[in-house]
This record gives structure tokens, C-alpha cells and sequence, in this order.
């Protein structure tokens, strides 16, 4: 009896430490493990009842004071740490090592979830065998990760066959965006389709985009390395509603056009056609020009009037031929500083491209700037009659030679109403003049001229950055500057070469000569140790 008085502490703890456990492992059984651990709190209570007198005592010894000093400083430690741990836990930073950034969203994609006013919720719909569920799962959370209202849940389509029905989920790795009364949906887990998906949801209006017809341009509908049907499907991606148009019979523009596209006419525009796209540019409209070598000569007086010079020449090019293509194919892999460019580190080709620059005198309003130029082994060839391409320091321009042009088209904002002024007031007549002078400018429309059809078609457009370039081009257009198209990021690899010396020279060392003086060492200190 007298030794369970003394143990019974222990006893106490025990079956405190079995009711943690047995809550731990079985959840479902409380009853169990509350009962557990209030007998031991009961012989707790008990073990204190009998031994008072004993620890009253130890209560006034110097080892309890000493003891409970240190109890106090490892419990005050202890509660910092839960305290430091709990804050960390609320506001946390994630840290990317890797060269690439694979861990991290892109620039773009965190604008806009920075910019997210509605809550976005995804629902993954991912079975458990799925590889691409770990992926999404981990992307998701760096996209919740900057913004609280970017939500997610993983939803086995096995287990949850009302969910499936209800979404109509046909396809394993299926993710529904919703946001409000919208909803997109994707198959795939990359940032790229992620992040436009959430603008679907979030943007307010769909804007509309228009390829014209009519003057031997490639078709929207064409699937042929030709056609343009892959930048379609693109656009829609992000959103665009694309349809074609032709202003051959109409003098105005449709009212939820948001952008014309003009994709290497072969034939001029007919005047009226002119003044319509004039006109529509002025009433701040948006025109992307994709013009050709030796195509559409009315349209070089026609962006004269807006400060872009196309010259009838070809651009060639000696390090296109370096990387697999022909001397017609001019590469770009530095561009000039602009919104369109910008974070832009891809190179784009043109295969077979005119040269597009900005005249020195630009007409009042407009501004316009360089968007991408070739390399200075490039050269814009103006005799293009000749059947062999030879550069003539005389006729032809050295490079690097600009092929894309962004336009601004500025007008100052006029008076609405006419302040009368009464005559000898000269004070208040300068007054009107200065604020005239500093009357707002407003934008009234964009245009890009890019001096090649073919880099968007088919053929070209994956071809390295050619599409995102396109993308970037329509979306500065359209002021949709959190509109993107993302490069999938890669991971480089670290291999070293090694010479077939320096690796046997590691192979000895590693596998022979350390191993070999470790056991000799061991050896001489245990025959010395013998011998002692």
C-alpha cells in the first residue's frame, strides 16, 4: 500500500498519457479515452490528498526552488515557441531556390490574383490514381498562397457520383472555376490556363475580336499550316470571342468590335474600306496590321498617316540559317522597351518579312514605337528583282532592321462648352489659352503593324515565342494587360563532365583509398590498444 501512495503519480501520468494516445489512434471511441483520463486525474487528486504533508516540505527545500525556476523558464521558452510558430503560421513567406522558378507563379499570374475583388472557388475533380492530382494540388495552394480568395477542393469522382452529375464531369483531372454566376473549366494543370481561367470568371464583359475577310487573308477557320485557326483557339482561351468580318458592303464597324485584325491581305483595301478603318481608329479603335512583303500598297500612304513607314523590301537574315531555317526568316531575340515587351524573353522568327519603321516627323497626336528589330547580321534587301540576294552596301540597309511598330493615336480632349468672354478681359483670355494648353490628353486609339502574316499562322505559332508574342501584341490592343500567355517553365540540367582521368582519379580516391584508410586506422588503434 505504501508503495502505490508513492507511485501513484506515475500511475496518474500513465493513464493520462493512454487517454491522449487512445483519442489519437481512435477518434470514434471518446468515451474510452475520456474515461482513461479522468481516472488518472482522480488518482492525480488522490496521490496529492495522501502525500500533502510530504510535499509540503518539498515545497520549502532549495532543489524544489531551483527546480521550479527552471520549470518556469522551459514553460515561458515552450510558450514562446507556440507563440512564434502561431504567427509564422499566419503570415508566412514561401522562398523558391531553384534557377527556373519552378516553385513560383509568374509575375502576371500574381497581378491578377492580387487584383481579385470576387472569391474564386476551383473544384478539382481528380481521382485517387490520378499523377497530375499532387501537381494541382500544389499549384492551387501557391495561388491561395497570394490571395486569400482564390479557394479550392479535391473531389474524387468515385466517391461523389451526385457532384459529377451535377458539373456533367466526363473527364478525369476536370477543374471548374466559378466565381459569382460565371464558371470555366479546364483539363489541364498548368499556370497558364489556370490563371486565364480565373480572368474568364472575374472579367466583367467579353470582348470581341474581328479577322477581316475578303482580300485573300488566311481564314480563322482554316486547320492548314496556313490558316489561323490554332491563334483562334488561343484567343478563346483567354477569353476573346473571335468572328470574322468583311467591309466591303458596310461603312461602319460592328458596335462590340474590340479589335480588327487585318492578317496579310494580298489585295489593296478599297478606299471606303479605308475611311471605315480610318475613322474607327479616330472613334478610339484598335487595328492590328500584319502586312507582307510586296502585298497591299495602299496601305503604305495609308500608315504614313499615322507615323509608320513599311518599306517594299525583304529582310534577310544570316542567323536564321545558324539555327535551321533559310536567309528569309529573320530572327528576333532583343526587343525595344514597351508594355507589349515587356518581361518578353523569347526569340520570334518571320519567315519571309518586310521591313516596318516610324517616320522621323510624326504627325501631331501619334506616337509610335519599335517594337522588335533583327540582328545586325541581318540586312533589308531593296532589289527584289534580282534573282541572287546579295548584300550592296550602296542600295540596301544594314541592320538590325525594325519589322514591328506599337501606335498611340492621342488627341486633346476638346471644350465641351464655350465660356463667353467679354471684351478688355485680357487677364481671363490667358487664363483660357493656358488651360487649353494643359487640356488632358485623351487616348483615342492603338495600333500595331507588324511587317509579317505568317509568324501567327499554323506553321509558326508555337514555334518558340512566336504566339505569346501574337498574344501580347492583341491583348496591349485590347487593354487587357492581365490577359497572358505563360512559357511552361523547365528545369536545366546540372550534369558535370567529367574527363575519363578525373573520373577514375575519383573512383580510387572514393571507393578504394578512403575506405582503405579507415579500416587501416581502425586496425592500428585497436592492435594498440591490445597491446596496452
Amino acid at each position: 500500500m505504501e508503495k502505490i501512495k508513492q507511485h501513484l503519480n506515475y500511475i496518474a501520468l500513465g493513464l493520462i498519457f493512454l487517454a491522449l494516445v487512445s483519442l489519437r489512434i481512435w477518434p470514434y471511441k471518446k468515451t474510452f479515452g475520456l474515461l482513461l483520463g479522468l481516472a488518472g486525474v482522480a488518482c492525480l487528486a488522490v496521490y496529492v490528498a495522501l502525500n500533502l504533508s510530504i510535499l509540503k516540505q518539498s515545497f520549502k527545500r532549495k532543489s524544489f526552488l531551483y527546480s521550479s525556476n527552471l520549470l518556469l523558464v522551459v514553460v515561458l521558452v515552450l510558450g514562446i515557441l507556440v507563440l512564434i510558430n502561431y504567427f509564422l503560421a499566419r503570415h508566412h513567406h514561401r522562398f523558391d531556390f531553384t534557377e527556373a522558378k519552378l516553385h513560383s507563379l509568374s509575375e502576371q499570374s500574381v497581378k491578377v490574383l492580387k487584383n481579385l475583388k470576387n472569391e474564386v472557388n476551383a473544384k478539382c475533380f481528380f481521382r485517387e490514381g490520378n499523377f497530375n492530382k499532387a501537381s494541382m494540388e500544389n499549384l492551387l495552394n501557391i495561388y491561395n498562397y497570394h490571395s486569400k480568395k482564390m479557394k479550392y477542393e479535391f473531389i474524387d469522382p468515385d466517391k461523389n457520383p451526385g457532384m459529377v452529375k451535377r458539373y456533367d464531369i466526363s473527364q478525369d483531372g476536370t477543374t471548374i472555376l466559378e466565381s459569382g454566376d460565371k464558371e470555366s473549366r479546364i483539363t489541364s494543370s498548368s499556370e497558364e490556363d489556370i490563371t486565364n481561367a480565373i480572368i474568364q470568371v472575374t472579367r466583367e464583359t467579353k470582348k470581341v475580336i474581328y479577322f477581316l475577310e475578303g482580300h485573300g487573308e488566311a481564314s480563322i477557320e482554316d486547320s492548314e499550316e496556313r490558316g489561323y485557326s490554332l491563334a483562334k483557339d488561343e484567343l478563346g482561351k483567354l477569353g476573346y470571342e473571335v468572328k470574322k468580318l468583311s467591309l466591303a458592303l458596310s461603312d461602319t464597324f460592328p458596335g462590340d468590335c474590340s479589335l480588327l485584325v487585318i492578317p496579310g491581305a494580298e489585295k489593296d483595301l478599297l478606299p471606303n474600306e479605308l475611311d471605315t478603318i480610318r475613322n474607327f481608329i479616330n472613334n478610339e479603335g484598335r487595328v492590328f496590321f500584319m502586312v507582307d512583303p510586296e502585298t497591299s500598297p495602299g496601305l503604305k500612304p495609308f500608315l504614313l498617316e499615322f507615323g509608320v513607314q513599311l518599306e517594299d523590301d525583304l529582310i534577310v537574315d544570316t542567323v536564321s540559317r545558324l539555327l535551321g531555317g533559310d536567309y528569309f526568316m529573320p530572327v528576333v531575340s532583343e526587343y525595344e522597351s514597351h508594355d507589349i515587351t515587356q518581361e518578353f524573353r523569347y526569340a520570334t522568327f518571320y519567315p519571309f518579312a518586310r521591313s516596318v519603321n516610324t517616320v522621323e516627323e510624326k504627325p501631331e497626336g501619334i506616337s509610335a514605337d519599335i517594337l522588335a528589330k533583327t540582328s545586325p547580321n541581318s540586312w533589308s534587301e531593296r532589289q527584289l528583282t534580282e534573282k541572287e540576294v546579295v548584300f550592296d552596301k550602296d542600295k540596301d540597309q544594314a541592320g538590325p532592321i525594325p519589322l514591328a511598330v506599337a501606335v498611340t493615336v492621342e488627341t486633346k480632349e476638346e471644350e465641351k462648352k464655350e465660356e463667353t468672354k467679354e471684351a478688355g478681359e485680357e487677364e481671363k483670355e490667358a487664363e483660357a489659352e493656358e488651360e487649353k494648353e494643359q487640356s488632358p490628353i485623351k487616348q483615342k486609339g492603338r495600333l500595331a503593324v507588324f511587317g509579317d502574316s505568317d509568324f501567327a499562322s499554323n506553321r509558326y505559332y508555337n514555334l518558340s515565342g512566336n504566339g505569346n508574342f501574337f498574344l501580347n501584341a492583341v491583348n496591349w490592343l485590347t487593354e487587357e494587360a492581365d490577359l497572358i500567355s505563360i512559357q511552361p517553365k523547365t528545369s536545366s540540367p546540372r550534369t558535370i563532365q567529367l574527363t575519363p582521368s578525373q573520373g577514375r582519379m575519383i573512383f580510387f580516391v572514393s571507393v578504394i583509398i578512403l575506405p582503405l584508410a579507415v579500416l587501416i586506422t581502425g586496425i592500428s588503434i585497436w592492435a594498440r590498444r591490445r597491446s596496452l
